[in-house]
């Protein structure tokens, strides 16, 4: 789970949170759940960033994350908001009604990094979302 570069060894941990534009409930529907939740993926695996756990909520997203070496949080937020909305847009057309300027996410999120001595706490909290918003699975 490290990683290793020249003269050091370490690891680059994140809690990232951001919304749908105008907080529009677009993933209410399983099947757009699901869309989004592999649209993200996809954009993760594509820029090498690991994707931990995800909960993704009726108008936000939660993930923990392991950025690679010499990525930032702004740039990961770029990648994953950027990506995802092209590949939904792409397999949904009809979302275009709703968002025809093709920003699917609100502009920002929050980023905050996640140590060893958190990391199990930002897990749960994660896992717990469901519950937390008292949405049914």
């Amino acid at each position: 789970m490290l990683y290793h570069a020249s003269h050091k060894v370490g690891l680059s941990c994140w809690h990232l949170v951001w919304t749908t534009k105008y907080r529009y409930k677009m993933m209410q529907k399983l099947e757009n759940k699901n869309l989004v939740t592999a649209a993200i993926r996809k954009a993760a695996v594509e820029n090498g960033i690991r994707v931990l756990i995800m909960a993704v909520m009726p108008d936000h997203v939660h993930a923990l994350v392991v950025l690679p070496h010499g990525m930032i949080d702004s740039e990961a937020f770029h990648v994953l908001k950027g990506r995802s909305a092209y590949l939904i847009f792409r397999h949904k057309e009809h979302m275009r009604l709703r968002y025809p300027r093709g920003h699917f996410w609100s502009p920002g999120g929050c980023a905050v990094t996640v140590g060893q001595s958190d990391f199990q706490k930002t897990w749960n909290y994660i896992q717990g979302q469901e519950q937390h918003h008292a949405t049914p699975i």
